[in-house]
């Protein structure tokens, strides 16, 4: 199985937004991070004949959120979240309102993640990794050799640890995880910026340094 996953850059920052199928003709789709504008996700699912079947969220920082109340309220799609932050999905204008966003919180019902389970979404199995440091409760999925890392790992870059609740050593402890788990040439689907694969960023990536020493 070769995943077809189509990337959308959404809101005011670019975030990224996944539309996984199974393959090319498939017409279900996981939809990973759906962090802005529903309508243009939905268009998106449109252009390549496919339905929302499933939400998996990596983390609940606005701009990775954005979207989901609505998302799941006109599909009726299943959603995962993770455990350790659904007071955020619940409430973001509680911890977001004072960066002059105004967001939907997430009232359905979902399936809270803590890591070490597999998703079926989509005719896809997501193997769940808990990857903490960006935030407390982040994880990643991973299917036929695609990461999907949110806001942990980027092409030449990590996830930022200076917002409420980051840990640099998580961070680092989180990445090390990944690492370990799935092979150099994994294609990693970060949160922002283009793909990569863990291999380039274990060999390359200047924050990592210190796995390359340890």
């Amino acid at each position: 199985m070769t995943l077809a996953v189509d990337q959308l850059s959404l809101g005011a920052i670019g975030t990224n937004c996944y539309i996984v199928r199974a393959d090319e003709t498939e017409t279900k789709a996981a939809i990973v991070d759906p962090g802005a504008d529903a309508p243009a996700i939905r268009h998106a699912l449109d252009e390549v004949g496919a339905m929302c079947a499933g939400i998996l969220l990596t983390h609940s920082h606005y701009d990775h959120i954005g979207a989901l109340a609505q998302l799941a309220e006109e599909t009726g799609a299943p959603v995962w979240l993770p455990r350790g932050e659904l007071d955020v999905f619940r409430r973001p204008n509680d911890f977001y309102g004072g960066l002059g966003v105004s967001l939907r919180g997430f009232d359905g019902e979902a399936t809270l993640l803590t890591g070490g389970e597999t998703v079926e979404a989509a005719g896809i199995a997501f193997a769940v990794t808990a990857v903490p440091g960006h935030s407390p409760g982040h994880l990643a999925y991973y299917a036929d050799s695609n990461l999907f890392s949110g806001d942990v790992l980027f092409a030449g870059s990590v996830g930022r640890t200076d917002l409420p609740f980051g840990d640099w050593d998580e961070l680092l402890s989180s990445i090390r995880t990944l690492a370990e788990a799935y092979p150099a040439g994994t294609i990693v689907h970060s949160g922002h910026g283009p793909q990569t694969t863990l291999g380039d960023e274990l060999a390359r990536n200047p924050f990592l340094a210190e796995l390359r020493t340890s």
